[in-house]
């Protein structure tokens, strides 16, 4: 599924532009992204994915940044326990799951030359499953469950905008 032969944006690409562009975005979340050069500290997957340990993001150069972004993701939409010990694994049920992916889409506008379409045509490259087939049919037609739970716990508004907040109200 994972590998470097695979054509998904990366956050070696753009002479860093783009890893600069999501630090910024990640501080708002209070979360620090870390670059290392050897294995990924908190990586689930393995490779070159990301990694994740309490509000650290690891990432390398070959990171893919939807990777980057959906470990990111759960750091926001974990409740407060569990985002101060995040490590590895972030737990949470299968609506919090599509809350991630459905944010990590969001969250793709604000980078420069990123936007829905490049994240949705990375996702499906990189084997993201959805029962609709691809990330775009899912996040436009299937994904209503994910608004509301965002917007629930207060990461969204109605709208569909990022609030700029973590998570709240778990439990």
């Amino acid at each position: 599924m994972s590998g470097p032969d695979l054509d998904v944006l990366r956050l070696g690409d753009a002479d860093g532009v783009l890893s600069r562009a999501l630090a910024g975005l990640l501080q708002g979340y209070g979360l620090t992204l870390r670059h290392v050069s050897g294995d990924i500290p908190g990586s689930y997957w393995g490779e070159a994915e990301a990694g994740l340990v309490g509000g650290d993001l690891f990432v390398r150069a070959d990171t893919p940044l939807h990777s980057a972004l959906h470990e990111a993701c759960h750091f926001i939409c974990a409740d407060d326990a569990r985002r101060a010990a995040l490590h590895t694994d972030s737990g949470g049920d299968e609506l919090e799951e599509c809350g991630v992916c459905y944010l990590q889409v969001l969250l793709a506008t604000a980078l420069p030359g990123v936007g829905r379409d490049r994240l949705f045509a990375d996702m499906d490259t990189w084997g993201y499953s959805f029962r609709l087939g691809s990330a775009r049919a899912w996040f436009e037609s299937d994904a209503d469950d994910a608004h509301a739970w965002l917007v629930a716990h207060g990461v969204i508004d109605t709208a569909g905008a990022p609030t700029g907040r973590c998570a709240t109200g778990h439990g």
